[in-house]
């Protein structure tokens, strides 16, 4: 079943791809550098997309391994890859069922990509899995309102952004963050309580 979904919704993220870029300015650049300003040793950036973030990283920074599991974003993210002062690899992986050893990246990085995972909970348990434990991951990530009304309007959307272009827009993204063994060390509110930078520690005696 969870093929299944994930399969539908590789190919809305397919079909929108060229058009990406200007949907993800959403996200602000100032929220980017932020975000991975002290980024460095072995990087793992989960839905890579069309590579958006692929500017924002430090020059210094050893190399990024980029995955996504929309081949049409991919496509995009492969000229902006070219064109980055560091190594970039790109592969086509879906973040549920990740190929890479355990404990095998310093940093693994993830921007509104867990609103489109078909099951959050398992992706997040892969990043744990993959982060060394003494590793960071950081995310950028837009959830459900805190605030009543706005969190019902974004239950009633929801339907059709699933439909339209893939994303949930009212994931309780904190709480399956907790289920999946994570330790949060840092939660900023960046508009309100739908978008937030968060830094979290893997925690590896979590089952």
């Amino acid at each position: 079943m969870n093929e299944n979904r994930t399969d539908i919704i590789r190919k809305r993220y397919d079909r929108i791809s060229g058009i990406f870029d200007l949907m993800d300015r959403m996200i602000k650049k100032e929220w980017r550098t932020e975000l991975l300003n002290g980024v460095d040793g072995e990087v793992l950036e989960v839905g890579v997309g069309t590579g958006a973030n692929l500017s924002y990283y430090p020059a210094h920074t050893a190399g990024v391994t980029g995955i996504d599991f929309s081949p049409g974003m991919l496509r995009y993210a492969k000229p902006k890859a070219i064109r980055a002062p560091f190594p970039v690899t790109l592969l086509e992986m879906d973040a549920q069922h990740m190929t890479f050893p355990d404990d095998s990246f310093d940093y693994v990085i993830a921007t509104c990509v867990f609103c489109s995972v078909p099951d959050p909970v398992a992706g997040l348990l892969e990043i744990r899995r993959v982060c060394k434990p003494g590793g960071k991951v950081l995310l950028l990530e837009h959830m459900r309102s805190e605030q009543p009304f706005a969190g019902l309007l974004m239950d009633v959307l929801n339907p059709i952004t699933v439909r339209l272009w893939g994303a949930n827009i009212n994931r309780r993204t904190l709480q399956n963050i907790e289920k999946a063994g994570f330790i949060i060390e840092e939660n900023v509110s960046l508009m309100g309580s739908i978008m937030r930078r968060l830094v979290l520690k893997p925690n590896k005696r979590a089952n």
